[in-house]
C-alpha cells in the first residue's frame, strides 16, 4: 500500500492539518517528522475546532496511530498539556493511539528563555521567532549537546547531562544576554516528573514505521511549516530550523526513500507568511486586508497576524522540484471570492530582467518585482461546492492555469475550513 508525505509548498499555515486529518480515514499511521510547537495545524470537525501544535492531526481518527518522529523538537510541557485538553473534551490518547521516538530532543527551559532573549537583543533585525525555543534546541542537537527523550526516562543520566551542559547555558544568559541564569533543582523536578508521565508513550518508532511497512499498512507523514522555510532550501536566514521537505520525513522518522511513494503539496489559494522576510507578492492594501479578514489569517500559535498577498508559482514551482511533487491540495480557495481580478505571480522581474527561480539570498530576492497574470474573478459563494465541475467557470480556470504553471496535477480542493468542505479529485493513496 502506498505511503504519503504531506508538505506545506508555501511559507507554512498552508492548511495541512485538515489535509491530514482528511487523509488520515485512510492510514493505519500518522507520523510527525520535524519542527515543534513553533508550527500549529487548526481543525474543524463537525463545527467544533482543535488546534494541534505537537500531536499529529490524525489523533480524531479512532484507530489511528499517531507517531512523533526523532526530527521533532518537544517540548514536553506543551505536549502534555494538549494531551490533558484533549482528554478535558472525551478524547482519550494513550500507548494505542501515540507514540513518541525515543530518539527525540527534549526542549528545555534555557532553551526558550534563550529564543526570547535573542530576539530582544537584535532589536529591529530580529528573524521574527515564535520564542518557544526551537533554533536553540536544534543548535544543541546539531552540537552534540542535546537531551533526548530516552534521557528523561533515566534519572541519573538527565543529571548528568543537565550538569554538563547548564553552566554553559547560564554563562550565555547571564553574561551576554543580560538575563536570569537557572539552578538544576528548577528544571530536574518538574522535567522528571513529566519524564514519567511520557514514559508509556515512549517507543522506537522506525522499527514501528518498519513493521507497518512489511503489513502493507498505509503510512502518513506530515511536515510542520513549509519548503521555504526550509533551512536549506528557504528564504535564509528567515526561515526555521529543520527540513520541512519531503526528504525530511526519511531522516525525521527512520525510514528509507524507497517507502515513501506519493507526495501531496499543500497550496494556499493565495499566500501568506509570518513574521519577517522576503515576500514578493506581498499585498499591503485593500486586497491583503481582505485576504486576512476573509481567510482569519491570525497564526494559531502565536496569533500573530500572517502577511497575505498573491498566490506565487514561482514559489511552487521550487517546492515541486524540491519535494518531488506528485499532486497539489489547494486550500481557502474561497477566501478568493469577491476579487476581482485575480492575480497570480507567474515570474519576477530583477533590473528589467525575468527570473522564473528564487534567487539564493534575500537581498536578491529584495530586488524582485513580481510579474503578474491578470484573471476574472468570481462573485459566487463556492464553500457549498462538492464537485470541481460545480464550481464557476472563472474558479476552474484559476485552477487550471495554476495546475499548468506548476505542473503538477490538483488532487484534493478545499472551499472552507470543515472537513466536509472538500473535493477529492483524486486520492493520493490511489
Amino acid at each position: 500500500m502506498p505511503n504519503v508525505v504531506v508538505v506545506g509548498t508555501q511559507w507554512g499555515d498552508e492548511g495541512k492539518g485538515k489535509i491530514v486529518d482528511l487523509l488520515t480515514e485512510q492510514a493505519a499511521m500518522v507520523v510527525r517528522y520535524q519542527g515543534g510547537n513553533n508550527a500549529g495545524h487548526t481543525l474543524v470537525v463537525g463545527g467544533e475546532k482543535f488546534i494541534f501544535h505537537l500531536i499529529p492531526s490524525g489523533i480524531l481518527h479512532p484507530g489511528t496511530q499517531c507517531l512523533i518522529g526523532n526530527g521533532v523538537v518537544l517540548d514536553p510541557e506543551v505536549l502534555l498539556t494538549e494531551l490533558d485538553n484533549l482528554k478535558g473534551r472525551g478524547i482519550v490518547v494513550g500507548p494505542d493511539n501515540l507514540r513518541i521516538s525515543e530518539r527525540t530532543q527534549v526542549i528545555m527551559p534555557y532553551h526558550k528563555r534563550l529564543d526570547l532573549a535573542r530576539e530582544r537583543a537584535k532589536g529591529e533585525a530580529k528573524i521574527g521567532t515564535t520564542g518557544r525555543g526551537i533554533g536553540p534546541c536544534y543548535e544543541d542537537k546539531i552540537a552534540r549537546r542535546g537531551i533526548r527523550v530516552a534521557d528523561l526516562l533515566n534519572p541519573e543520566v538527565f543529571k548528568a547531562n543537565l550538569a554538563d551542559v547548564l553552566p554553559e547555558k547560564n554563562f550565555y544568559l547571564e553574561k551576554f544576554l543580560d538575563d536570569v541564569p537557572f539552578t538544576p533543582e528548577e528544571i530536574l523536578t518538574p522535567y522528571l516528573e513529566m519524564g514519567k508521565r511520557l514514559a508509556p508513550l515512549v517507543t522506537n518508532v522506525s522499527v514501528r514505521l518498519a513493521e507497518a511497512v512489511r503489513q502493507g499498512k498505509n503510512i502518513l507523514f506530515e511536515g510542520a511549516q513549509g519548503t521555504h522555510l526550509d533551512i536549506d532550501h528557504g528564504t535564509y536566514p528567515y526561515v526555521t530550523s529543520s527540513n520541512p521537505v519531503a526528504g525530511g520525513a526519511c531522516t525525521g522518522a527512520g525510514i528509507g526513500p524507497t517507502q515513501l511513494h506519493h507526495v501531496l503539496g499543500i497550496v494556499k489559494a493565495y499566500t501568506t507568511r509570518v513574521g519577517a522576510g522576503p515576500f514578493p507578492t506581498e499585498c499591503l492594501d485593500a486586497v491583503g486586508d481582505h485576504l486576512v479578514e476573509c481567510g482569519v489569517e491570525f497564526g494559531s500559535t502565536t496569533g500573530r497576524r500572517r502577511r497575505c498577498g498573491w498566490l506565487d508559482t514561482v514559489v511552487l514551482q521550487d517546492s515541486a522540484r524540491l519535494n518531488g511533487l506528485t499532486g497539489l491540495a489547494i486550500t481557502k480557495l474561497d477566501v478568493l471570492t469577491g476579487i476581482n481580478p485575480v492575480k497570480i505571480c507567474v515570474a519576477y522581474d530583477v533590473g528589467g530582467v525575468r527570473n522564473e527561480t528564487i534567487p539564493a539570498t534575500i537581498q536578491e530576492l529584495s530586488l524582485c518585482r513580481p510579474i503578474f497574470e491578470e484573471m476574472p474573478g468570481w462573485t459566487d459563494d463556492i464553500r457549498r461546492v462538492r464537485r470541481i465541475q460545480d464550481l464557476p467557470a472563472a474558479t476552474q480556470n484559476y485552477l487550471k492555469r495554476v495546475e499548468d504553471l506548476v505542473g503538477v496535477p490538483i488532487q484534493i480542493v478545499s472551499v472552507g475550513p470543515d472537513r466536509e468542505e472538500t473535493m477529492v479529485v483524486q486520492n493520493p493513496f490511489g
